[in-house]
């Protein structure tokens, strides 16, 4: 028979007590298992390889699984600061636990910066053993977090072919009708979180914003504000090494009659008002007798996962229609 370990290794990391039992293991060999640190007991009746540290270990540990935003971060979506522990509980649970200590009765959620979800059966019929369904997950972010936020996720999602046309349709449905025009706000040309961060940001003040625009055959332009501001985002982890190439892109940009700004991804995140700005008055310069460039975008990208059916929303140019 395989050690406890590497059957509870063979379930994703996470296993209940008569999953195992099943395959063989008893009673004593769970023990010894743990004795040895082979495994750990999350909770009672659950066994983990994953560090104790782990996200989908503490929301075990809880009594759920990740949902929300905690359940993207696990799946590797772009997502700014840190969050609460997001945890899918069912709505009959009982014996719920503080996510550091499977001893310890967990009361008043929040003073262990926890938000629980009570969530129906349907919820628990997706997804894994520690972490909800991907739907689930991002239908619950747009419920509940900032439009920016749950905008990025969906961008994310779409553009790296974690979920298709098909899937995007179901998150709309399973929303409130109020929140469904969320769809006219994802863009799945996006390519990093700043963008999209910046592209929200700047439609929610009434900019017009059109996302990878062609800049001759080769290149594309990550964002153009109002047909003369164009605004490409450096990633900082490439920017010394793509420096020469990024500096002759804005020469062209600038032959094409637009104004570039080349804001750096810690701007976006940690210095908007200060980006916005620059915007601002770059958009106020050329306001006085100068007519907009008629700007088109270009076709998307191509995905990570090929075959999957493209969308190119609407974009509003106010945030009305989000139902805030």
């Amino acid at each position: 028979m395989a050690t406890v370990a590497e059957l509870v290794k063979s379930l994703g990391g996470m296993a209940q007590k008569r999953q195992l039992v099943r395959r063989g293991a008893r009673d004593h060999h769970l023990t010894a298992a743990v004795q040895r640190g082979e495994v750990i007991r999350a909770r009672q009746g659950w066994y983990t390889t994953l560090p104790p540290t782990d996200e989908r270990v503490r929301a075990v540990r809880v009594g759920g699984r990740l949902t929300g935003i905690s359940a993207l971060i696990a799946m590797g979506c772009w997502v700014l600061g840190k969050h609460p522990l997001h945890v899918s509980v069912n709505r009959n649970s009982a014996r719920l636990r503080s996510p550091g200590n499977r001893f310890q009765p967990i009361e008043r959620a929040e003073v262990h910066n926890v938000v629980l979800h009570w969530d129906g059966w349907e919820t628990r019929e997706r997804g894994s053993t520690m972490v909800v369904s991907l739907v689930d997950a991002l239908v619950r972010v747009v419920r509940d977090e900032p439009l920016e936020v749950a905008v990025a996720a969906l961008d994310w999602a779409c553009h790296t072919g974690q979920i298709d046309r098909i899937d995007f349709e179901r998150v709309l449905l399973m929303l409130p009708r109020n929140k469904r025009a969320i769809a006219h706000w994802v863009d799945e040309g996006c390519e990093s979180l700043p963008e999209s961060l910046a592209r929200t940001r700047l439609r929610l003040n009434g900019h017009k914003v059109v996302s990878q625009v062609l800049l001759g055959d080769f290149q594309r332009i990550d964002l153009v504000v109002d047909g003369c501001v164009a605004i490409e985002v450096d990633g900082e982890e490439f920017h010394r090494e793509h420096f020469a190439r990024d500096r002759s892109k804005d020469l062209d940009i600038t032959n094409r009659k637009l104004h570039a700004i080349r804001p750096t991804a810690s701007a976006v995140f940690r210095e908007w008002t200060r980006v916005a700005m620059a915007i601002e008055s770059a958009i106020a310069a050329r306001a006085s007798g100068f007519v907009a460039v008629d700007i088109v975008a270009g076709p998307p990208p191509p995905r990570p996962s090929p075959g999957k059916p493209r969308r190119r929303p609407y974009h509003p140019s106010s945030s009305r229609e989000y139902g805030r």
